[in-house]
């Protein structure tokens, strides 16, 4: 399996960012899909998370109400679509594929898409 993350970039606070992972190769052995993000100089930490059929979801309480994880109808492709983000949202953002049959399996980790949100 392999991940491709896109779609960091510069906001304003109270503007919207749409981010993107694509899943390719043995996408079968997904069980779910997680971001995580590390903020300068901090730890890295969980955003948010689904399962591969959409059907068990969850966030860190930070991003409730505002950031909405995804999976685009029958495809690879998984979205984390931020909305009304803050300064402190501004981290290296990473999508990660958990590789198994339950949430403590082995997780691949993609490469990081940088979001900066300015005040």
């Amino acid at each position: 399996v392999q991940l491709q993350a896109s779609g960091g970039g510069t906001v304003q606070a109270g503007g919207s960012l749409k981010l993107s992972c694509a899943a390719s190769g043995r996408t079968d052995n997904i069980y779910g899909m997680r971001w995580f993000r590390q903020p300068p100089g901090r730890e890295r930490e969980f955003v948010a998370a689904t399962s591969w059929r959409g059907d068990t979801i969850s966030y860190t309480e930070s991003v409730k109400g505002r950031f909405t994880i995804a999976r685009a109808n029958a495809e690879n492709t998984f979205f984390l679509q931020m909305n009304n983000l803050k300064p402190e949202d501004t981290a290296v953002y990473y999508c990660t594929a958990v590789l198994g049959d339950n949430w403590a399996s082995p997780t691949l980790w993609g490469q990081g898409t940088l979001v900066t949100v300015s005040s």
